[in-house]
């Protein structure tokens, strides 16, 4: 409980910075500068071939890390790919790493935290002096920090997708005369990554296909709300493979919801347990899916499913349905809607208030035993 305690407290801080320094709302007006000057997409099509697993991990997991914006960047770099070109059009990078409408520039983050002096103004510490007392002068440099930092971010990113291995790099990038990765020239490639023959797959933007099997759409509230930027890698992992469910079997979806236990869903995915119950819980919260009353008669709803990769997600061993009976889902793309800033706020604010009451009620249950302490600023 403390774990999570301090946990929610790290979250808000982040938040609480970032509104202080308009990060989530540049970026989002960013994004919307992309679509309104574009092709105006209602929705984005991603290649499902992102979310399944090749081995134990896919390449979605593989981005599911505690620091960096990989993922992040990646489905931004396809959103502006969409925004721009046509079906069957190949990308070609059009923007700077620096300066205006630049990669950062679509990136919010919250900035460096300082846990010696518990809070993000470290970076004044090694101010020139003659910047001191100037409060338009800190400004500037904060903003100039800040910019820094989104840049190391992206470049960050960028590695990572690379690293991502011979057939799995998601972006490819040329070297210097000296071996230095040369970021702003940097390739995007397929969702299904490099591939392993000399040519790349380089990216292409997808014809939208009827089976979920082939691609999956993502509605564009999630990038012009804040969505994009506000939620955890694991939030984007296990709502994008929500969708994918949601699309492969959308009958199904909409009468009763959409389960998956442990087995499949790491033999497809290769999403872990705590990532997928932490991930539901949150979205949940946030409403961006709800939960579905378990269905009747589900064995004969499975038996209409053909295709077996999908059969054998909807199904459950007995053994396992005597256990455990999984939470069924439902998608609510209404919740896209909302403000993803404001629904943060309010939502981890209760959980705080939640989590405070929970502590409190153990104490008072077991009086020797002490409460949990979460740090503000832990």
């Amino acid at each position: 409980m403390a774990d999570a305690r301090e946990t929610n407290e790290r979250r808000l801080r982040r938040l609480q910075q970032m509104r202080r320094t308009g990060s989530v709302m540049k970026a989002s007006d960013a994004l919307d500068r992309i679509w309104k000057d574009g092709k105006k997409p209602d929705s984005i099509t991603l290649r499902s071939a992102l979310l399944q697993a090749d081995g134990d991990r896919s390449r979605l997991t593989k981005l599911v890390l505690p620091r960096g914006i990989a993922l992040r960047f990646y489905l931004l770099a396809v959103f502006e790919a969409q925004c721009r070109l046509d079906t069957g059009d190949l990308w070609q990078n059009v923007r700077p790493l620096t300066g205006t409408d630049s990669w950062p520039d679509l990136v919010a983050i919250d900035g460096a935290y300082d846990t010696a002096t518990s809070g993000y103004d470290a970076a004044l510490k090694n101010m020139p002096p003659e910047l001191c007392g100037s409060a338009r002068a800190e400004e500037r440099w904060r903003t100039r920090k800040l910019e820094d930092l989104r840049l190391r971010q992206v470049k960050g990113a960028l590695k990572t997708l690379e690293e991502l291995g011979q057939g799995d790099a998601l972006v490819s990038m040329p070297r210097g005369a000296r071996g230095q990765r040369l970021y702003e020239d940097f390739s995007l490639m397929e969702e299904g990554g490099r591939g392993d023959m000399p040519t790349p797959d380089l990216y292409t933007v997808p014809v939208r296909s009827w089976t979920a099997a082939k691609t999956i759409t993502l509605p564009k509230d999630f990038f012009l709300k804040g969505w994009i930027q506000v939620l955890n890698p694991s939030e984007v992992a296990t709502w994008l493979i929500l969708r994918m469910m949601s699309q492969w079997a959308p009958r199904k979806h909409r009468l009763s919801g959409i389960f998956l236990t442990t087995r499949p869903r790491m033999q497809v995915f290769g999403l872990r347990d705590d990532a997928w119950e932490d991930g539901c819980g949150r979205l949940r919260e946030f409403g961006l899916i709800r939960p579905a009353e378990p269905p009747e008669g589900l064995e004969a709803a499975v038996d209409t499913i053909t295709d077996p990769l999908i059969r054998a997600l909807f199904s459950q061993p007995a053994r396992v349905r005597q256990a455990y009976e999984p939470h069924f889902w439902q998608m609510t793309d209404d919740g896209l809607a909302a403000n993803a800033m404001q629904t943060l706020d309010r939502e981890l604010t209760h959980r705080r208030e939640k989590l405070a009451d929970a502590a409190m009620t153990r104490v008072q249950d077991d009086p020797e035993r002490p409460a949990d302490h979460a740090p503000a600023d832990a």
